[in-house]
């Protein structure tokens, strides 16, 4: 009786969260399994070194689904690839991932995954995978990836799950397998640094002939997979940390949850660690976000930062981050298929060759630096100046 009583219990409150999910605006925050406690949190971080590396998709990929695929896996430029993040002293990736390339190959997948992290091993960089993201392209499509439009910004990234998937609540638990199998296969690997779940849930695709094809009220639907994806990979529990990054809204509220709309709420309070994006042009906000997510008394990484253009630099946001031991990861490393070089802008403006300063990305193909300067910069900080 006394475990039919502890299972109903646990239904319930299941069923519950479930029907919270699919209420806008204020409401209870639901933490989903044994979230880590901050003095698990702080005890497993303060063993870590000072992390800093970018976000990785080798030149040769447009997408995660040309990263991955058996046809377009690349070894070679990988291994390269990497061997020029560790030159600089980075130590750690973050790595996309995607939900098409379980369904299409589970086995071959994982083995992909395996040899990628061997690689990365090998140079002595650890790896932050992705599993789902919201971010540009709402329809991806396995198999052969288009040619990147010349000149323009990510033109051929996709969105995981997709709209067709995320904006139809009966399919949610198509992912399930996914979620279990990739974080149950390597749960205990020590390759694996952190799991970022869910990149920018409720980020938009705004560009012409993508925002037709999006999901309404795609907040609404970005919580309720959030919350099934998290009690998944929970059920997992696995050795590495879960986090999502807060990568919107009013700063000045990111400290205080009641304040934040329900999804960044949810996003905040289920994460092991905290983790953040920051593309601001002024320094001081930067600044102002760390201040805000101190208050949740937890280890902080920026998953996402520089943007030149916008005076978004490594000068700049580095030293802010090193100086309280936040992991810096910036977006893009090798300029190659994904045209990150380019501004988000460049969807609405005509470039017809490189821009003077570049967006994202770090060196050319060739290896060769966009900036001696930064390059010389980054080594200082990681001590791997001659």
């Amino acid at each position: 009786m006394k475990y039919l009583g502890v299972c109903i219990l646990f239904f319930l409150a299941l069923a519950c969260g479930e029907q919270n999910s699919k209420k806008p605006g204020k409401q209870v925050v639901v933490v989903e399994g044994q979230r880590w406690s901050s003095e698990k949190a702080w005890e497993w971080y303060d063993k870590q070194p000072w992390y800093l590396g970018a976000n990785f998709n080798p030149s040769s990929s447009i997408n995660q689904l040309e990263f991955w695929q058996e046809d377009t896996f690349d070894p070679e430029t990988i291994d390269r690839e990497l061997k020029w993040s560790a030159d600089l002293g980075m130590n750690l990736h973050r790595v996309y991932l995607h939900n098409l390339l379980w369904s299409q190959d589970s086995i071959g997948f994982l083995n992909r995954l395996d040899i990628y992290l061997g690689l990365a091993q090998k140079h002595k960089i650890k790896t932050m995978f992705v599993l789902l993201d919201d971010v540009w392209h709402p329809i991806p499509k396995p198999g052969v990836q288009p040619e990147p439009v010349p000149h323009v910004h990510n033109s051929g990234w996709v969105q995981s799950p997709g709209a067709e998937i995320l904006g139809d609540t009966s399919r949610h638990d198509e992912l399930e397998s996914y979620i279990k199998g990739v974080v149950g296969h390597f749960a205990n690997d020590e390759r694996v640094l952190v799991w970022d779940v869910y990149n920018e849930p409720d980020n938009v695709a705004g560009q012409p002939g993508r925002r037709e094809l999006e999901v309404n009220n795609k907040h609404e639907f970005s919580l309720i997979l959030l919350k099934k994806v998290m009690r998944w990979a929970r059920e997992i529990n696995p050795s590495q940390p879960l986090t999502i990054g807060i990568w919107k809204g009013n700063i000045a509220h990111w400290g205080t949850p009641d304040s934040l709309p329900a999804l960044d709420r949810y996003m905040l309070m289920n994460s092991d660690v905290i983790s953040f994006h920051a593309y601001d042009g002024e320094i001081e906000n930067v600044k102002k976000k760390i201040t805000e997510l101190q208050k949740y008394n937890r280890p902080l990484f920026c998953t996402e930062y520089l943007a030149r253009g916008a005076g978004n630099t490594f000068q700049k946001v580095l030293p802010v981050l090193k100086k309280d031991k936040i992991a810096a990861i910036n977006w893009g490393f090798v300029s190659g298929k994904t045209n990150t070089i380019y501004p988000w802008k460049s969807w609405d403006s005509t470039f017809t060759s490189e821009p003077k300063i570049w967006h994202h990305d770090i060196l050319r193909q060739d290896g060769t630096p966009y900036s001696k300067e930064e390059i010389n910069y980054i080594k200082q900080l990681t001590g791997h100046l001659p």
